[in-house]
């Protein structure tokens, strides 16, 4: 804190976060509550003006690395109007449409093909919900299932590379992009065998159907149709990492790929779906990136009144160690990510708790999948929960209804959680192998 601010770092903090959770209380969205907050402080500052709150706004898009999080998202877009993903859809069921509670099992590997193309977890949720929770219902699956398996298998989308919000982590708190996609695999397989091994559970209890086993022929005929697909989250990642290209790079080379293959490939995208695809990243890319402007300047608000330094001076004396200090961030990141959104999570409370992983030596990559994965499950628990209520919406259930199932479904995510916690060497693994930039 500079000498000449007039209020303290404790009253600057309470004037942040009261109004702004004050503001969510009554449902202005999270990007504008955000900038909002930042307003009262701006007044009463003699050194500062509502100027600022728009400065340090646009100050946040500066970045070159943020212009990712559009083409990823225009990567899906496309991916779902040019028939790719229906593709995926096939090689899912010939894979394990023999397992108990198949259709359900085909939602969860599809979503595993899903996360490694498009990085957006609510991009998945709601193409998947689409496809699959009246089909589920329909084969006799309960909807409050159906919802629940179709909402957390989304969440897979922001921890399997390529991810958003490692985008994002990456570009903040100045993080290898390409370590923290390699950090992501692992973490994010192990989540998806999670959950089918849930809904292995729940089928045999509830007796649900599954299909006959795809003979070889129908395995590979499908493998043959789907592998121009699965080839971008290679391109994505095996570009990065090699350091052929950047992250950005990598995204507008996706979009190529993607825009290629549905319109010369498989030719199931014509104009009409083109400009539906990029009106809905459009849309998509304005609110995730608001979120990052106001996100942005609140945090610059935190830095100003060194607030960070005041929490971490209160944390660091409790006098934790490296395991027990990130359970102590995945419990930050698992209460905040219920009523924040993820992207202006990571640059409030990541930045806010980076010090205190350094502090105790904790890796940057191990702190960062701590922190996706936590803010993973904010995706899909209320009050913000968003891919549970798109799925919710779409099904025209109350999120409540849904919720058992869905916290029974989270238990075993919060095991992975756990693992990659107390053994770090789980996520470090592959970053490890093949350190970015040395191949």
């Amino acid at each position: 804190m500079t000498a000449a601010t007039v209020l303290t770092p404790g009253i600057a903090a309470l004037i942040l976060f009261g109004v702004f959770f004050s503001l969510l209380a009554i449902r202005v969205p999270v990007a504008f509550a955000l900038g909002l907050a930042c307003l009262p402080i701006m007044v009463i500052e003699p050194h500062l003006t509502p100027m600022n709150l728009i400065g340090e706004t646009f100050n946040a898009y500066n970045s070159f690395i943020l212009l990712a999080v559009p083409f990823f998202l225009l990567t899906a877009n496309l991916m779902n109007v040019g028939g790719i993903t229906d593709r995926l859809v096939r090689l899912s069921r010939a894979l394990v449409g023999h397992f108990p509670g198949a259709l359900a099992q085909v939602n969860v590997v599809l979503s595993i093909f899903f996360a490694g193309i498009s990085g957006s977890s609510t991009a998945d949720a709601a193409s998947q919900s689409k496809i699959f929770i009246e089909a589920q219902v329909k084969e006799g699956y309960d909807v409050s299932f159906s919802v629940a398996i179709t909402a957390v298998s989304a969440v897979m989308a922001v921890i399997i590379p390529p991810s958003i919000l490692m985008i994002v982590w990456g570009g903040v708190l100045q993080v290898s992009i390409g370590a923290l996609m390699l950090a992501g695999i692992i973490p994010g397989l192990l989540i998806g065998l999670a959950q089918m091994a849930t809904v292995h559970a729940y089928a045999v209890r509830r007796n649900y159907p599954k299909y006959e086993r795809a003979g070889l022929a129908e395995m590979l005929k499908a493998a043959a149709v789907a592998i121009p697909a699965l080839m971008t989250p290679f391109i994505i990642v095996g570009g990065k990492i090699f350091g052929w290209f950047t992250a950005t790079e990598s995204a507008c080379i996706a979009v190529l790929y993607a825009g290629a293959l549905s319109m010369l490939v498989y030719r199931e995208m014509g104009l009409k779906g083109a400009n539906t695809a990029l009106a809905d990243t459009g849309r998509l890319a304005a609110v995730a990136l608001f979120c990052v402007g106001t996100a942005s300047a609140f945090g610059w608000l935190l830095a100003y009144y060194q607030i960070p330094k005041a929490i971490l001076e209160g944390v660091t004396a409790w006098n934790m160690g490296p395991t027990t200090t990130a359970f102590f961030i995945a419990f930050c990141f698992l209460v905040v990510g219920c009523f924040l959104d993820a992207i202006p999570a990571i640059i409030i409370v990541g930045t806010i708790l980076e010090p205190l992983a350094k502090a105790v030596g904790l890796d940057p990559v191990h702190f960062a999948i701590v922190g996706i994965v936590s803010l993973a499950f904010g995706l899909v628990t209320p009050p913000y929960g968003l891919c549970l209520m798109i799925s919710c919406a779409v099904a025209k259930i109350r999120m409540i209804d849904a919720m058992k199932d869905t916290v029974i479904m989270l238990i075993p995510m919060l095991l992975v959680l756990a693992l990659i916690i107390v053994f770090p060497q789980v996520p470090l693994f592959l970053p490890r192998l093949f350190p970015p930039g040395t191949l």
